[in-house]
């Protein structure tokens, strides 16, 4: 256990993953704060901003996958998780204010919960306000927080920064690819729940994240179309896998409906970004279809 208290000791034991992609204007804040931690993979999601050439400058000391194409968030990961060696891996994502401080504190907290197959920090937002980046799986019941004050268990957490203790993870498999974006961390929080694998968040320790901050594409608009696509198809995606085909059917349709009208009050106004989310959003509903969403992540041995 002394080793174990040791803080560096402790750092050797964790792998942390960042994804990037068009996120250069990222990489300067963090190079300070993750100079010193000796492990860090960077899977690199085809990026056209010279997110590669940054990496290479600011964090010399990181192991950089270079995708060419845009694998999306879990498939990432998974990438990346495929690599690790150490007993804990911390993923987080290139917009989170992210210290060797609150890594270490993470780290602290996973020896006090050693039954902890995941441990999340409390999120904070650019005003320096809690955020809720935790609560129960979507579809069971809907939190009102955020409100802790005290560590405790949670049925869900979002991904942004999230702690894995692998030897509990891998019987169960990592991120499901079938979501490429949104709703894959709330897929696994529920895994891990029907597993009876704690999820437990520190509300001490305070990480700020400036959501959708990571990407700064250049072609925008092409962005948020793909945001509100993959929004639409992930949601619709995750309530078939909990609540059954015929659920994601009816609020399928019940969606396209409120889809068009929305796209059409945005035409009234238009905003381009949002008009881009917008169609992104009506296509991602028109193209779902529920086939091949019960495939299971395939557990992982360990390395």
């Amino acid at each position: 256990m002394a080793a174990a208290a040791d803080p560096r000791a402790l750092l050797e034991q964790v792998t942390l993953i960042m994804v990037t992609h068009h996120s250069a204007h990222c990489l300067a804040p963090l190079a300070g704060a993750l100079a010193a931690l000796p492990h860090l993979i960077v899977v690199d999601n085809a990026s056209a901003d010279g997110t590669r050439a940054e990496l290479a400058r600011t964090l010399p000391q990181a192991l950089v996958l270079a995708s060419p194409s845009n694998l999306g968030f879990g498939g990432a990961n998974n990438l990346a998780l495929e690599r690790v060696q150490t007993p804990y891996a911390l993923l987080f994502n290139p917009d989170c204010a992210l210290t060797e401080a609150a890594v270490l504190a993470l780290m602290q907290a996973a020896q006090r919960w050693p039954e902890a197959a995941l441990l999340v920090p409390q999120l904070l937002d650019a005003r320096g306000r809690p955020t809720l980046n935790y609560g129960w799986p979507r579809h069971l019941w809907a939190p009102s927080g955020p409100a802790a004050d005290a560590p405790c268990c949670v049925g869900a957490a979002c991904g942004a920064v999230m702690l894995l203790r692998l030897a509990a993870l891998r019987p169960i498999g990592f991120f499901d690819t079938g979501f490429f974006l949104y709703y894959e961390d709330d897929d696994l929080c529920a895994r891990l729940l029907a597993a009876r694998l704690p999820i437990v968040l520190e509300p001490a320790i305070r990480i700020a994240h400036h959501s959708r901050g990571s990407t700064r594409s250049p072609t925008p608009w092409r962005s948020e179309y793909a945001r509100g696509l993959h929004h639409a198809q992930s949601k619709l995606r995750y309530l078939a896998k909990y609540a059954g085909v015929p659920a994601a059917q009816r609020k399928r349709q019940r969606a396209l409906v409120l889809a068009l009208a929305a796209l059409l009050l945005r035409l009234l106004l238009p905003a381009p970004r949002l008009v881009a989310r917008a169609l992104g959003r009506l296509a991602g509903l028109w193209r779902w279809r529920a086939d091949g969403f019960v495939k299971a992540p395939e557990p992982h041995p360990a390395p």
